[in-house]
């Protein structure tokens, strides 16, 4: 792997995980919904998925409201992970993820993750990536007091890659992703693989929109990406 250590101005590529290298959003969707379920809550599954890519605190505001009893929220949660931890030995990555990652840091952008996921979940979808050779660093929920809409995950990739927000590109697959990278001053490429539609992602800022990780590492010579010197 290049991380452009030694370049004069160096860049970083920073990426969502799940559903922009992970096939993912759904899974989570069902997880919450049986979570929901079980703590009797009747959620939309639709709803449900257009939340996915926030903080669970954040994503539970948005969908059982903040006068709920927040009391019940750990235990909502605890079950939403046991439930998605079911999926570990067999989360799908998205047609070309890896080979993406290691085509940036090949012409010497610096790979950083930015997920909501944290310890043995992030391990299971860096496992399932498996591209551990182009990523020079991750940033999880455990490393930052506010989740994606909010910059701070990307502003944490930004510290951790050494780089300023107008040497990077996010990348990723909701709106709460392209918030976040614009609110951290980062501009976004966003992907459709998770599920969200080209005219949500560009009404929230995205410059530019793929399909999914293939379709970018295809056209990575006319994107954003190859226009960044």
């Amino acid at each position: 792997m290049t991380t452009a250590a030694g370049s004069p101005h160096p860049r970083a590529a920073v990426f969502d995980v799940d559903g922009t290298l992970v096939d993912t959003n759904y899974l989570h969707a069902v997880s919450w919904w049986e979570a929901f379920q079980q703590a009797g809550h009747r959620v939309a599954m639709t709803d449900i998925h257009h939340t996915v890519g926030m903080s669970s605190g954040r994503l539970m505001d948005r969908l059982l409201g903040e006068d709920r009893d927040k009391e019940r929220d750990e235990a909502i949660s605890a079950a939403h992970k046991a439930l998605y931890a079911t999926w570990f030995d067999r989360l799908p990555p998205l047609e070309g993820a890896a080979a993406l990652l290691r085509a940036l840091a090949d012409r010497d952008w610096r790979i950083v993750l930015a997920t909501s996921a944290e310890g043995s979940e992030l391990k299971a979808l860096r496992r399932a990536i498996d591209a551990d050779d182009a990523i020079l660093a991750a940033t999880s929920a455990d490393d930052v007091d506010a989740g994606k809409p909010a910059p701070d995950p990307v502003l944490r990739a930004l510290e951790q890659a050494d780089v300023p927000p107008h040497r990077a590109l996010f990348t990723g697959d909701t709106v709460w992703d392209v918030e976040a990278a614009r609110a951290a001053g980062v501009d976004c490429v966003a992907l459709l693989s998770g599920g969200i539609g080209r005219a949500e992602l560009e009404a929230a800022g995205a410059i530019a929109v793929y399909r999914d990780p293939a379709a970018l590492l295809a056209g990575l010579d006319d994107s954003p990406f190859a226009r960044m010197e």
